[in-house]
This record gives structure tokens, C-alpha cells and sequence, in this order.
């Protein structure tokens, strides 16, 4: 009873997300509520939900103050540097530009909103592939697979958070068995980022690249503070830029590129939680880049909007999986489950939730696929012995593959920004992303990201 009731639970939630008949965080509170009424646990709702909160409290916290960390980075414009040296050290090439893109797009998904990472991409080079000719669905196409890696792995990433909360993980005991196999999946994506760049060096005229050689190098003789200008003729956020850097001391952009480097350096070698590493980075990035009081307060308040739904949704997932586990309802679908798994092959299951997450990913939404589909794999995975962690690795794989499918919202931000409309983008990048997603399902189990033994 207890098992039919859980599947009633998820099928509920993810109809209500993916028909939009509620938002993800109704949908999320309201339906393990109705079916714990029905199986006569009404009387216990408010303690199974402050369990829940409290299990995904510190990823919330986590989310909160990683938001707030990035954005200041971003209003300091940290990564413009990297652009412009970038473009000038391109030369003009088609492929060094698509390599520079894959580097740029890894940067800027640390951000973990992928809105704002297709903005900066687009805006950093989107004039320079117009001007020399190259299909913009490359661009398009390098920052989907870095958002879908990066963003979508990282802890204060959408996808991650959504699994860290629903599995009550570790942020930490999560992320860094991680890193291997996602640096080698970033290699991956730059070698695609270089292939597709020669493709693109065939068809571009060679006397216009040289013509932008020429006027890079111009440019760079000039002192390199006009590139984006030069190459863009007066682009969209080409003034803002130089007003920005004209305004910001060259010593407080330093400070901000060894901050950050020093936060994710300290993560790695896992000297303290995720969660006292970005409180303790935010306040010092605040203090530095805004010592006045006043500017303190609107910096928070601008990047509260991005924060809070966020964080929001994370505390709904601490209540939606609270229900489910101490009604019994995930362990009876778990088991359930297990029923038709072939005596041998548990294993398996971090393999299986792997592969099977690239489909589902692309078409499903990440609320119902984090939600709804993981904690019964998970659960099903502990009957072997297999930790959640693993379960949680395998899950986000599929992130590159759910950045190019109807249900990512940014795509379409991106696809506007590129003029091109879906069906045209996905026949162009579908191959090369579900090449870079297979790779990195490889890497995750060569370093133990996942495992099959």
C-alpha cells in the first residue's frame, strides 16, 4: 500500500510540473502532503517536515551564500580580462576563438545561473563570430556542454542542489570525488570546441581573418582597452565594460581572481564545509569590492532575487523527502523496485542511473527528474550497499543533454541571443553533447566517481 502510495506521490508532483499546473515548490509540498493524509499520517506532517528542513538546512545555507559570492564576482566583471587576452590572442582564428569560448563558458558556469552565463559568453564574443562569419550555433552549442558540466555539477549548481537536498548529501562527500572525472569532461569539451573550430576555419573567408588580425593587433598596439570595441563597432555592453574597468582599481581585480582561486582551492582539499568557505569568501568579497555600508545592502538585495527561490527550493525538497521517508513510503517503492533488478546485477544501478538519466534529462524538467525519478534509484541502490553520493553523481550527468532540451529555460535566453530557433540548435548540437555526455559517464567510472564493481 505504502509503495503504491509513494508512486502516487511522485506521478502527482511531476504531472503538476510537467502539465504547469503548479509551480515545482507547490507541487513539491502539496503532494506528499495529500498522500500522507490518505495513509493516516496527517497527525505527524509537522514533525516529518521540520526533519526534512533540517537535513537540507546547511545546503541551503550553502546556496544562499554561493549566489551571493558569484554575483559579486560577476558585477566585478572577474572573467572580462579573460575575454578580452582571449580575443586578442586569437588572432582572428576561427579555432582558437571556439577553444576561447569553451574556456570562457567553463569560467563563467562556476556562476551556476545559466542566464547569466549565456549573456556574458554572447557578449564577450558573439560580435566576433558575427564578424568573421562562423555559426553562431557553435557558441551556442560550447556553452550549453559548459553549463551542463559545470554548472550543473557543482553544489550551488541547480541540478546538484536539487540532489544534495532530496538525498540529504554532504556537499563536500559529494563534490570532490567529482572533480576528476568533470576537469577531464572539460578537456573533452574544449577538444569538441577545437574540432568544431576547424570546421567553421574551413568555411570562413581567409582574407576576413586576416583583416581581424590586423585590426586585434592594432588594437593590443593601442593598449588592447578598445578590442571589444574595435571588433564589435559599439556592441552591446562594450561601453559598460570600459566604464566598469575605468572604475575599478587593477588591483581589486586581482584580489577578486586570488579570492576565488583560493576558495576553490581550499574546497578541494576539503580543509572546511562548502557551507563556512563561501560565508566567509562573501564577506570578505563584500567588504572589498563595496566598503560602503549603503552599496552593501543593495548588493544583497539585487542578488536575493537569483538567491531565494533557490534556497526556497531546496527547503521544500527537506519537506517533500522528509514525508516520503518517514511515512516508509521511498523504502516501499525502493523494494518494490528491486523486485525486477536480476539477482547480481545491483551493482549496476549508479551505471543504469547514469545512462538512463541522458534521455530523461532532455525531456524532462530537473524538478521532476531530481524529485521524482532519483531518491527511488537511490533508495534502491542502498538495498546493495551503494551510497547516495554515487546515485547523486550519476544523476547529474545527463546536465549537458538537459541544457539543450525544452525543458532548460536559459536555452531559450540563449536562443535569442543567437537568433536561431530549437529545432535548427539541437539537429546542430545533439551529436557532439551526447558524445561529451558518454565521455564523461566513462571518466566518472575510470576515477570512482561511480562505481560497477
Amino acid at each position: 500500500m505504502l509503495a503504491v502510495l509513494g508512486f502516487l506521490t511522485l506521478g502527482t508532483f511531476m504531472v503538476l510540473v510537467l502539465r504547469k499546473y503548479a509551480t515545482a515548490f507547490v507541487a513539491i509540498i502539496a503532494a506528499p502532503v495529500f498522500f500522507a493524509i490518505l495513509a493516516g499520517r496527517g497527525g505527524d506532517l509537522g514533525d516529518m517536515a521540520v526533519s526534512g528542513i533540517k537535513t537540507v538546512a546547511p545546503t541551503a545555507i550553502l546556496l544562499l551564500f554561493a549566489i551571493l559570492y558569484f554575483g559579486v564576482m560577476m558585477d566585478a566583471r572577474l572573467f572580462d580580462p579573460v575575454s578580452r587576452a582571449i580575443i586578442r590572442l586569437s588572432k582572428g582564428d576561427p579555432v582558437r576563438i571556439c577553444v576561447g569560448t569553451a574556456v570562457l563558458a567553463l569560467l563563467v558556469a562556476l556562476d551556476g545561473d545559466g542566464t547569466t552565463s549565456y549573456m556574458i559568453i554572447c557578449s564577450a564574443f558573439l560580435p566576433i563570430y558575427r564578424r568573421l562569419g562562423i555559426n553562431p550555433l557553435v557558441i551556442a552549442t560550447i556553452a550549453t556542454m559548459a553549463l551542463g558540466a559545470v554548472s550543473g555539477s557543482t553544489p550551488w549548481g541547480g541540478a546538484a542542489t536539487r540532489a544534495i537536498s532530496v538525498l540529504h548529501l554532504d556537499a563536500t562527500a559529494y563534490f570532490v570525488p567529482f572533480l576528476p572525472s568533470l576537469a577531464l569532461t572539460g578537456g573533452v569539451i574544449v577538444l569538441i570546441a577545437y574540432l568544431l573550430g576547424l570546421r567553421q576555419r574551413r568555411r570562413v573567408d581567409p582574407l576576413v581573418i586576416a583583416e581581424v588580425a590586423r585590426e586585434l593587433a592594432a588594437s593590443r598596439t593601442r593598449g588592447g582597452g578598445g578590442t571589444t570595441t574595435t571588433i564589435t563597432g559599439g556592441s552591446a555592453g562594450a561601453g559598460d565594460q570600459d566604464d566598469t574597468e575605468q572604475a575599478t582599481p587593477r588591483w581589486r581585480m586581482w584580489f577578486n581572481a586570488g579570492l576565488t582561486t583560493l576558495l576553490l582551492v581550499l574546497l578541494v582539499l576539503g580543509v572546511a564545509p562548502l557551507v563556512t568557505l563561501f560565508i566567509a569568501g562573501f564577506v570578505i568579497a563584500l567588504l572589498v569590492n563595496h566598503p560602503k555600508l549603503t552599496d552593501q545592502g543593495e548588493v544583497i538585495k539585487r542578488h536575493a532575487a537569483s538567491a531565494v527561490p533557490v534556497v526556497v527550493l531546496a527547503l521544500a525538497a527537506g519537506i517533500f523527502t522528509g514525508i516520503l521517508s518517514d511515512t516508509g513510503m521511498v523504502e516501499a517503492m525502493a523494494k518494490s523496485m528491486l523486485s525486477i533488478v536480476p539477482s547480481g546485477m545491483g551493482n549496476l544501478i549508479p551505471l543504469f542511473t547514469a545512462v538512463i538519466g541522458l534521455p530523461l534529462s532532455f525531456f524532462m524538467s530537473n524538478d521532476a527528474y531530481f524529485f521524482g525519478v532519483l531518491p527511488v534509484l537511490a533508495e534502491s541502490a542502498a538495498q546493495f550497499g551503494i551510497p547516495a553520493d554515487e546515485i547523486a553523481r550519476a544523476g547529474v550527468i545527463g546536465q549537458m543533454l538537459h541544457s539543450v532540451g525544452p525543458a532548460s529555460a536559459p536555452l531559450w535566453v540563449l536562443l535569442g541571443l543567437v537568433k536561431r530557433d530549437l529545432g535548427d540548435f539541437q539537429r546542430f548540437s545533439l551529436l557532439p553533447v551526447t558524445l561529451a555526455s558518454l565521455a564523461w559517464i566513462v571518466f566518472a567510472v575510470l576515477t570512482g566517481a561511480i562505481g560497477i564493481a
